[in-house]
């Protein structure tokens, strides 16, 4: 088990200890963030802004114009809210190549409930152009992404979770943006999963083996941009696709993928959020509340081979 928080936190430390040009920028969240040793330790490449997103996003615009290697860290639910603008004009339109860290991303508030959950970011952060989109599924994968996200010359959002998860990869694991990671080959149907989402779906593949279904697995962390080959092939080979997302059903994963696919299309089931606010308990809870955990994508996949 591992924080995706913590691990990335701790690898942007690890590198920011060796380049004085990183820069963590953050905005009373050093807490939430698990920035408090990267503060500590590096005071003069941290800069509190304290409860003002909107600002935060604008001198992390100004720093990365500059020339320093910005990393801004806070609750997603209000990076993709409250500061939307500035994330659309001061980074995306502008370029400034400034990596925006969300985390508690998703449902991961949990009893907070709809104020405080994101299930939209990704829906709108994919209409910016310019704006780049990584969900890594755990904490090894994160450090890769901190790395890759280091000279990066444009701008990116990743989203992380709150707590700890089970750990998919090993020491050896790679990232690379626009690439999709395959957890296990199979001809029968594809499961795609994003984030936190993506344990679940390969808990479901193995489920679904034992039925006798072999359930192709990819991670796509990294949304935009997104691994086109690796989709057009599980299409056209497994010719069935059940994606899963800790996000609205609108304009994420499972849009992306059926407009992907909207001129060759294959049979997809969509399993996210639905429109409603998302019922209030622990992530683990709703995300059973909504089929998105293991058992959930087992029965949407066998529906969806026992409807075809």
């Amino acid at each position: 088990m591992t924080d995706c928080r913590k691990s990335f936190t701790a690898e942007l430390l690890r590198c920011a200890r060796a380049d004085k040009d990183i820069v963590a920028v953050t905005t009373d969240a050093r807490g939430s963030v698990t920035l408090g040793d990267f503060a500590r330790e590096l005071p003069g490449q941290f800069v509190e802004c304290g409860i003002a997103e909107q600002n935060a996003v604008g001198i992390s615009a100004g720093l990365a114009h500059s020339g320093k290697k910005v990393f801004c860290c806070g609750p997603a639910c209000f990076y993709v809210a409250r500061s939307l603008e500035q994330v659309k004009v001061d980074l995306a339109y502008s370029g400034n190549p400034v990596k925006l860290l969300g985390v508690s991303g998703g449902v991961a508030y949990g009893h907070l409930g709809a104020t405080h959950h994101s299930l939209h970011d990704i829906a709108v952060l994919r209409t910016f152009p310019g704006m780049n989109i990584i969900l890594p599924s755990d904490g090894r994968l994160t450090e890769r992404v901190v790395d890759a996200l280091i000279d990066w010359p444009a701008p990116v959002y990743v989203r992380v979770g709150r707590g700890e998860t089970e750990d998919i990869y090993g020491e050896d694991c790679r990232f690379e943006p626009g690439k999709a990671n395959t957890l296990l080959e199979g001809d029968d149907i594809t499961l795609i999963g994003t984030g936190e989402t993506v344990w679940h779906c390969l808990q479901a593949g193995r489920q679904l083996r034992q039925a006798g279904i072999r359930a192709r697995v990819l991670d796509f962390s990294s949304l935009k941009p997104y691994d086109a080959e690796a989709l057009e092939k599980a299409a056209r080979e497994t010719g069935h696709i059940v994606t899963v997302e800790e996000h609205s059903i609108f304009g994420g994963l499972g849009s992306l993928v059926t407009e992907a696919l909207s001129e060759h299309p294959v049979p997809v089931r969509i399993l996210g959020i639905p429109d409603e606010n998302a019922v209030h308990g622990t992530s683990r809870q709703i995300f059973h509340h909504y089929g998105l955990d293991a058992e959930g994508i087992t029965a949407a996949a066998l529906a969806l081979l026992k409807k075809d």
